[in-house]
């Protein structure tokens, strides 16, 4: 009888992240995985405790991609636009995966390691205590909500939808109610969402910067 496979880690999360990023979170199961890896889904529990295992897989590859190089530097405000974008850039390469970065609680290396240098960089601009971890959280749910706000709400697409989809939609809406709306679907057709996230960051870095630190 052959012996039975063994899958490092890294193997695990990188095929259930390939998995998602092809047919979705809901596409995700313990059978699905094992297919993927050439082996019966009994062999996994050897490696994770079902869904939820699965789900924590997902988090830790993904943020796993935030490599950040060049962090610590000698400015606190370009580490932290640094390790910001490094983090939306990983979490929007795979947008299913998105409802689970915001909703589970993680402890891998990969995230632990982001989370330091990020309160590293702040404490570095004078912020310390209450301060500091609003200056986390502050940065954080930047990164997230602008990450989630490519997803939902009513400028955003669906899978397999165009832009141009999304702002005729819009468009159509009643002019009298809505102008504000339908002017922002048109400039959004035609934005460009790095530009948008380096905009947005520079304000919540120049209000760090403004607001005193505690």
């Amino acid at each position: 009888m052959p012996a039975p496979r063994r899958f490092s880690r890294r193997r695990l999360q990188e095929s259930a992240l390939a998995l998602v990023d092809a047919e979705g979170l809901g596409a995700l199961s313990m059978r699905s995985l094992a297919a993927a890896l050439g082996t019966g889904a009994m062999t996994l529990y050897n490696y994770v405790e079902g869904r939820e295992g699965l789900e924590e897989l997902l988090v830790e590859a993904v943020m796993a991609e935030a490599v950040c190089e060049g962090v610590p530097s000698d400015d606190w405000r370009a580490d932290v636009r640094a390790l910001a974008t490094a983090t939306w850039r990983a979490v929007r390469a795979h947008p299913d995966v998105i409802p689970l970065i915001l909703t589970r609680r993680t402890f891998d290396e990969a995230t632990l390691v982001q989370g330091e240098a990020l309160l590293d960089a702040l404490a570095r601009g004078g912020r310390s205590g209450a301060g500091l971890l609003v200056g986390l959280r502050v940065v954080t749910g930047y990164v997230m909500g602008f990450a989630q706000a490519e997803l939902a709400g009513p400028l955003s697409a669906g899978r397999g939808e165009s832009v141009s989809a999304i702002t005729d939609r819009v468009r159509a809406l009643p002019p009298e109610r809505f102008p504000r709306l339908i002017d922002a679907a048109a400039t959004a057709a035609g934005s460009d969402p790095r530009a948008e996230f380096a905009a947005g960051l520079e304000v919540v870095v120049a209000g760090l910067d403004a607001a005193p630190p505690a």
